[in-house]
């Protein structure tokens, strides 16, 4: 299932496209506002963005180079009735994809998103979540509640592991070996403890982050 963010104000144009994607083994998302989607790709990333270009709180090429900023090979297409050439050169100048001009054809449209995913693969692979936390092993960032959190080589890594085997209990000994002992590094058991307990604290405790007693740690979404 294709997951998408349709960032549109026209509430019976983004029913149209989302009635007709959902259809298509879509899982579609709309946004009236650019505030509204910001906030929704600081917590979870899509497959793709569809962004038009006048919007209630911003301009859709503002967002479009805000996504730029933070995912650089998040496929973005313009959905828009600019048509002028000058605005079409510069949507894809912004670091949009492609850009579709209305009223189109939702078939088209359909066969030009499928287009393009194939072109840039499943680039959202880099990009991981849990509840409030979101982890680009791309950037090598970490945003909890979208605030970014700064962390340690080791507390990264810890959490990256983790984060990777979403749904699995890791055993303290395997997170050892695989964080510490891979690098050459010998160190005891107390050391993931305390990377643990630093590692928690900067991320507010997440309830995600489940320990299981006398054994490992595993995480898991809870909302």
């Amino acid at each position: 299932m294709t997951d998408i963010y349709y960032i549109e104000d026209d509430e019976n144009i983004a029913c149209s496209v989302k009635e007709y994607l959902e259809q298509h083994n879509c899982k579609i998302i709309t946004f009236s506002t650019v505030a509204l989607a910001k906030s929704a790709m600081l917590q979870s990333l899509p497959d793709i963005v569809l962004l038009d270009w006048n919007m209630p709180d911003g301009q859709g090429s503002e967002l479009c180079r805000w996504i730029r900023s933070h995912w650089e090979h998040l496929p973005v297409i313009f959905l828009t009735v600019r048509s002028d050439s000058h605005d079409i050169v510069a949507g894809l100048g912004y670091g949009a994809d492609d850009y579709v001009v209305k009223p189109f054809e939702l078939n088209v449209l359909y066969s030009r998103i499928l287009a393009l995913l194939r072109r840039t693969g499943q680039t959202n692979n880099s990009r991981l979540s849990c509840d409030n936390l979101l982890l680009d092993k791309e950037k090598m960032t970490v945003f909890c509640n979208q605030r970014e959190v700064i962390l340690s080589q080791p507390e990264y890594q810890l959490l990256l592991l983790l984060m990777e085997n979403k749904g699995k209990t890791l055993t303290r000994g395997q997170l050892l070996e695989f964080i510490w002992d891979s690098n050459g590094i010998y160190v005891n058991d107390n050391t993931l403890t305390v990377t643990m307990k630093r590692l928690r604290e900067k991320l507010n405790n997440p309830g995600c982050l489940k320990t299981v007693r006398s054994f490992g740690y595993r995480m898991e979404d809870t909302v």
